[in-house]
């Protein structure tokens, strides 16, 4: 599974506390091996700590640095570009959030955490699921009391 730009932000405590224990439960209940982090996530959560939160941009470099040793990740190739280019205007995504979920689908993953992107939205094998809607994936769930 892939994670999206809000787990990371909110785990980072830019929404407040109460975000920030909620994802840090999750990202610390989900096996390791089970996750990654497509890397237009790490470029969007250095621009959210440092615009939003007021970082500087050296403690935004230690957290995306931080990120991307916890969990792995995954490239931005041609392929995602390509694909994403193509997925924005046919599914109305922002670029961007087509490039993280083309990522996904690239990397195999099954499920896209998000909070942002439409609950059940299927693309390719990836399904975009909540972390934070109370009734949550079967495999988000499964994974979460492993």
């Amino acid at each position: 599974m892939a994670v999206d730009t809000n787990l990371l932000v909110y785990a980072e405590g830019v929404n407040g506390a109460e975000k920030k224990k909620h994802a840090l439960e999750i990202l610390k209940a989900l096996p390791r091996s089970s996750v990654s982090i497509p890397i237009q996530v790490l470029g969007e959560l250095f621009q959210v700590l440092v615009r939003k939160a007021n970082r500087s941009p050296q403690q935004a470099r230690n957290a995306i640095l931080t990120w991307g040793d916890a969990f792995p990740l995954t490239d931005t190739t041609k392929s995602v570009i390509l694909a994403a280019a193509e997925l924005a205007p046919t599914h109305r995504l922002s670029f961007w959030d087509a490039v993280i979920l083309a990522s996904a689908a690239e990397s195999d993953c099954r499920l896209l955490l998000s909070e942002d992107l439409q609950p059940g939205f299927t693309w390719h094998g990836v399904t975009v699921t909540n972390p934070f809607a109370a009734s949550r994936h079967p495999l988000l769930e499964s994974l979460l009391r492993s």
